[in-house]
């Protein structure tokens, strides 16, 4: 079974509406089964026409609140990827070789 993790990396921001708001996060989700370990990056913009709520002083801000701003959908997508790539790690594919013409 693999356990996926999610952290931001990077945040920009630009100083309106507020003070420091947050138009776009960089993020990276890593998978771990036990014995193999896959990652991806991700980024999501943000903007202030779609703020829903109150917005948050930037240092009020927590790695869960940010994540939490991500669309599950990506991070979803994202989680498959990495699944993928562990799923290759642990059955490398198959790939077909050149092989000498038996008539050579």
């Amino acid at each position: 079974m693999t356990t996926f993790t999610t952290r931001i990396t990077a945040m920009y921001t630009l100083q309106q509406p507020d003070p420091n708001y947050v138009v776009n996060a960089l993020w990276e989700v890593t998978g771990v089964d036990g014995t193999n370990t896959a990652s991806i990056g991700g980024n999501t913009q943000f903007n202030s026409a779609d703020q829903e709520g109150a917005i948050v002083p930037y240092a009020s801000l927590t790695e869960t609140i940010v994540i939490g701003w991500i669309p599950a959908d990506a991070i979803a997508s994202a989680q498959a990827c990495v699944q993928g790539q562990i799923d290759s790690m642990i059955t490398p594919p198959v790939s077909p070789e050149n092989t000498a013409l038996p008539w050579a």
